[in-house]
C-alpha cells in the first residue's frame, strides 16, 4: 500500500497509473486492513487525478499510443496489459508425448514418421539385442568381481539405438554414461568394450577410467565423464566450434532427467540458445535419478517445457518407441543444422536395471512396477513385434542371434581378463607436452613404493 501512495502522490498520465487506481479501488483490496485514513486519502488523491486526466485528455491519448502499447526492450519488443495476471506455474495440460507404436507394435493410426526399410529395421533390432546380451554379461561379470564397476541400459534400448541410426557419423557425441549402443551402432567392436571395462593394455583411455566410461575420437564419441552434466555446457562450446568452422554437422549431448538438477544443465542450455549452437539435447527421462523420483525433483511438466524458458525448441518422445525416437531425431537434427540452433527431446522411458552395479533399486521402488515396465513397456519387445509382421524378423533368427553375440562378448571378456594391463609410465604420460616437476616427483615416489612393498602391486601391470 505504500507504494501506490508514492506512486499516487504526483501526477500521473499512464494508463498503468489507471490500473492501478482501479486495482486498488477493486473488492479484493479493499478487503484490505487499510485504515479510514488511509481510504480517505486515497479518495482524495483519485478525484485530483480525475481532474488532471479530463484536463491533459489529449496528451494522455497520445501518451498512451507512444508509451503503453509496448516497449523495444532489448530481445524483443514488450507489449504492455491493464491486466494483472502472473504466469501460471503448471500449464492446464500437459505437453503431448510423440509416439508411433503401440504397446503391441501395432502403428497407430494417421501417425507421420519416418519411413524404415528392412536393411535400418533389422540393423537397428539385432543392435538393440547386442546392447542387451552385452549388459547381461558384463553385468555378470562385475558381480563375479571380474571388473570393479557396471552399470546397463536395460530398458532405454531404443533411445541409444534408434538414436544412432537417425544420426550420421561426423555427428559429435558428448554422452552420459548410459549410450554405449551409439557406439555400437558406429562399429565399436565387443573387444574395444571389454578393453575399456577390463582396463587393458588395448584400452584406448589406457585404463585410466573407470569401467563403461568409453571414448573413441575416430567415432566422434567424446569420453564419459562421471561428474554429471559436465558435458552439456562443453557440448554448446563444440557445436558453435563446428558452426564457426562451417561444418554441416551438429553435436548431440546426452543426459538424464537427475543431470535437470544441476546448474551445469542450466548453463549450457542457455549458452547454446544465446550462441545459436547447433546441438540436440537428449534427456532420458527414466523417472529415476538414482533413488530419487521425478516427483521430488520438480514441480515442471518434466523436461521439456524447461527448453522454452531458455528459447530452445522441444519436443517430447515415446523413449521406448524406437520408431518415434528415430523419427524425432531425424527431424531434430534437420533443423538444427538447417537452422544452427539447438533443440530439446525429453524421452520418456524407464530404467528397468538397477542405476549401477552400486545400487540395488528395490530399496526405493516396488519390484512389480519394474516387471511391468520390463514386459508390458519393453522397447524391444515393441519394436520386435512390428519388425516380425512385416515378414522381417523370425524366432530362428533371434535365437541365432542371442546366441552368437553370447559367445562372442563371452570371448572378448576372455581375452581381455588376460591381456596386460597398461605401463605404470601411462599414468605420467599424455597429459603434458613436457612433464612437470611435480609429476615426475609423483612418479619417482611411486616407484620407491612398489620397491619397498613389491607384493602390494599388482603382478599384470608392467613397471
Amino acid at each position: 500500500m505504500n507504494l501506490l501512495r508514492n506512486i499516487l502522490k504526483t501526477p500521473i498520465k499512464s494508463g498503468f497509473c489507471r490500473s492501478l487506481i482501479s486495482i486498488y479501488n477493486s473488492p479484493l483490496v479493499g478487503k484490505s486492513h487499510a485504515s479510514h485514513s488511509c481510504v480517505s486519502r486515497f479518495e482524495s488523491t483519485k478525484a485530483k487525478q480525475h481532474a488532471y486526466l479530463c484536463n491533459h485528455e489529449e496528451e494522455e491519448e497520445d501518451y498512451v499510443v507512444n508509451n503503453f502499447q509496448g516497449l523495444d526492450f532489448p530481445g524483443g519488443r514488450v507489449t504492455f496489459t491493464t491486466e494483472m495476471k502472473f504466469i501460471s506455474e503448471y500449464p492446464e495440460k500437459r505437453i503431448p508425448c510423440y509416439r508411433v507404436l503401440d504397446d503391441d507394435g501395432y502403428p497407430i493410426a494417421n501417425s507421420m514418421y519416418e519411413q524404415v526399410n528392412k536393411e535400418t529395421a533389422v540393423k537397428i533390432y539385432e543392435n538393440m539385442v547386442t546392447l542387451q546380451v552385452l549388459d547381461t554379461i558384463f553385468y555378470e561379470a562385475q558381480r563375479q568381481g571380474r571388473i570393479t564397476f557396471y552399470l546397463t541400459s536395460t530398458g532405454e534400448e531404443a533411445i541409444n539405438i534408434a538414436t544412432a541410426a537417425a544420426l550420421a557419423p561426423d555427428d559429435v557425441v558428448l554422452p552420459q554414461y548410459r549410450e554405449p549402443g551409439i557406439l555400437l551402432w558406429r562399429g565399436f567392436t565387443l573387444q574395444e568394450f571389454a578393453n575399456q571395462c577390463f582396463g587393458t593394455k588395448d584400452d584406448h583411455g589406457k585404463g585410466r577410467q573407470m569401467p563403461i566410461h568409453y571414448g573413441s575420437k575416430k567415432l566422434n564419441y567424446i569420453t564419459v565423464s562421471s561428474p554429471i552434466a559436465t558435458q552439456l555446457p562443453q557440448a554448446a562450446g563444440v557445436a558453435y566450434s563446428l558452426k564457426m568452422d562451417n561444418i554441416k554437422a551438429c553435436v548431440v549431448a546426452f543426459t538424464g532427467d537427475g543431470a535437470t538438477s544441476e546448474g551445469d544443465f542450466h548453463a549450457g542450455l542457455n549458452f547454446a540458445a544465446v550462441m545459436e549452437a547447433p546441438v540436440m539435447f537428449i534427456c532420458r527421462n527414466n523417472g529415476w535419478a538414482i533413488s530419487t523420483p521425478i516427483s521430488e525433483q520438480f514441480r515442471s511438466d518434466g523436461v521439456v517445457i524447461k527448453g522454452q524458458a531458455y528459447g530452445i525448441r522441444s519436443i517430447r518422445v515415446d523413449g521406448n518407441d524406437a520408431l518415434a525416437v528415430y523419427s524425432a531425431i531425424r527431424a531434430a537434427r534437420e533443423m538444427v543444422i538447417r537452422e544452427q540452433r539447438p533443440i530439446l527431446v525429453e524421452a520418456l522411458t524407464y530404467r528397468v536395471g538397477h542405476h549401477s552395479t552400486s545400487d540395488d533399486s528395490t530399496k526405493y521402488r516396488p519390484p512389480q512396477e519394474i516387471d511391468h515396465w520390463r514386459t508390458a513397456r519393453s522397447p524391444m519387445g515393441r519394436f520386435r513385434k512390428w519388425v516380425q509382421r512385416n515378414g522381417w524378423w523370425t524366432d530362428r533368427e533371434e535365437d541365432e542371434l542371442r546366441e552368437r553375440i553370447r559367445k562372442q562378448v563371452l570371448s572378448a571378456i576372455q581375452v581381455a581378463d588376460k591381456m596386460e594391463k597398461p605401463s605404470l609410465t601411462e599414468l605420467f604420460s599424455d597429459v603434458y607436452h613436457e612433464t612437470p616437476s611435480n609429476l615426475s616427483e609423483q612418479e619417482i615416489s611411486l616407484r620407491e613404493t612398489i620397491k619397498r612393498h613389491p607384493q602390494e602391486f599388482p603382478v599384470d601391470v608392467p613397471v
